[in-house]
């Protein structure tokens, strides 16, 4: 499971982390209910497409992505959700739609939504549908690098 893969690479940079094992649950806001964790506070993941081009991006599980203002931020005027055949492969060492929001470990620009930074933890999916990881914000931005913008319906 890329639990592992991620695992070792927030230890080899020295992050400290927290697992989170709840039932099983597919969606970002069955997930928050059955780890107990507010749905604005867990971090959901969302495939696009950007110009033909995969693009992970990160926002609280309880907002949608506004693609106007998706296509605004990535100056693409082709911007779509990808479905879940598309982007399976991409991640073969997750579970279908749960990988975490390490888009660099998969050589993918990372978009995270302006309102994850107020937070000062970070929850998401860690590769499977029954665990999740926390770890402070700012260690996941530290190793990231991801590109933070407003672009979630109001």
């Amino acid at each position: 499971m890329p639990v592992r893969k991620l695992k070792e690479f927030l230890d080899q940079n020295g992050v400290r982390w927290v697992s989170i094992v709840h039932s099983p649950a597919y969606t970002a806001q069955e997930i928050a209910a059955s780890a107990h964790i507010k749905g604005r506070e867990l971090a959901k993941t969302v495939m696009v497409k950007v110009e033909g081009k995969p693009v992970m991006v990160v926002l609280p599980a309880s907002q949608r992505v506004d693609f106007q203002m998706l296509r605004d931020v990535t100056g693409g005027e082709n911007v779509v959700l990808s479905g879940e055949a598309e982007f399976r492969e991409l991640f073969p060492d997750c579970e279908a739609g749960a990988m975490p929001p390490f888009g660099n470990l998969y050589g993918m620009d990372v978009y995270v939504a302006q309102k994850l930074t107020e937070d000062t933890e970070i929850a998401f999916n860690a590769g499977s549908h029954t665990e999740l990881m926390k770890l402070a914000y700012a260690d996941f931005e530290r190793l990231v690098k991801p590109k933070v913008a407003a672009f979630v319906q109001r």
